[in-house]
């Protein structure tokens, strides 16, 4: 997924001109990782959750702080672990004795962006806490239901190798995903950079003092998501992105394929996509750049098929080289 380019405006009430200077200013924090970047920013701009994967040590977390600061967003960060119960996550009823009543506190879902780091480390009792979270935008503590804040997405992180301990993520958490970004260990030459910066003073715990600063928010965000829904799409274009995912549904390696959810997404960060290029329609090529992120994980593959080497990236290039593209 290659970073669309963008034809830049000058004016500072432009979101389009807003949401690029975002990503420029996170390249101050995180080298290298420009397609993740601008995956976070179209989850936010879809109101959409995005799953993070990579080994420890990539700047999965510095990445969502990098986000958060440079739109003044509120972030807070949970450790899932094997004793986190749901209430450690969306709050819980707590009585005062002051007023011989049980009080909400909040818990840290009340935020706009979750970091949920290495989520697949709790049990699912503990996942299951964030789903009415992520599909409602609220939580309901003794049948009340308290909005969650706007924006408000989860970015959750996990281990790609590492599986003792953990809990896989169930097919029905994992379709409310949005994205599925992998973040890769960098080149040599990005790494280079990286120990340049360390060498020259960069703090990872200090965004501020590395010269990050808020250059756009939430007003600037709320405009851009009306742009992106402005976006059109022709029927040429919806009927590829069904014609994909029906194809999923039909290889014999596959066992669950995309779901229309998944058909939904993948439409709406096409959208953004055009959107972020300076277009305000959406072509298949905007469909083709976002159907690995957008569909990965929302493929089940069999397991004698990954026992020979199938893997959801392999099975959606397959489905794009033979679902003809509309022209």
């Amino acid at each position: 997924m290659t970073p669309p380019t963008v034809r830049r405006r000058t004016s500072s009430s432009d979101p389009r001109a807003a949401l690029t200077a975002v990503r420029d200013e996170v390249g101050k924090a995180i080298v290298g990782q420009e397609p993740v970047i601008t995956g976070l920013v179209i989850g936010l701009l879809c109101r959409g959750h995005v799953l993070l994967e990579g080994v420890p040590g990539v700047g999965k977390t510095l990445l969502v702080r990098a986000i958060a600061a440079t739109l003044s967003l509120e972030t807070k960060r949970v450790q899932f672990t094997p004793d986190l119960m749901p209430g450690d996550v969306t709050g819980s009823l707590v009585y005062d004795a002051r007023t011989a009543l049980f009080e909400f506190r909040p818990g840290p879902v009340f935020t706009n962006i979750l970091l949920a780091d290495e989520i697949n480390r709790t049990p699912p009792k503990t996942q299951a806490a964030l789903l009415e979270a992520m599909e409602e935008r609220q939580v309901s503590v003794e049948g009340s239901p308290r909005a969650l804040p706007d924006p408000f997405i989860v970015a959750a992180t996990q281990n790609p190798v590492e599986y003792e301990g953990t809990y896989a993520l169930p097919e029905a958490q994992l379709d409310r995903f949005l994205l599925k970004l992998t973040m890769p260990t960098p080149s040599r030459e990005d790494e280079i950079g990286i120990l340049w910066r360390h060498a020259q003073g960069f703090d990872p715990r200090n965004l501020a003092a590395a010269g990050l600063k808020s250059v756009a928010g939430a007003t600037e965000l709320a405009a851009a998501r009306e742009a992106v829904a402005r976006v059109t799409v022709g029927p040429e274009v919806i009927g590829y992105v069904v014609d994909l995912c029906r194809a999923t549904r039909q290889l014999p390696s596959v066992r669950i394929g995309v779901s229309p959810r998944g058909a939904t997404a993948l439409l709406a960060v096409a959208r953004a996509w055009a959107w972020l290029a300076g277009r305000d329609y959406a072509t298949p090529d905007d469909v083709k750049a976002l159907a690995r992120p957008a569909l990965r994980h929302r493929l089940d593959v069999r397991p004698e098929a990954e026992l020979e080497g199938v893997t959801a990236d392999g099975v959606l290039d397959r489905v794009l080289a033979s679902v003809p593209v509309p022209r």
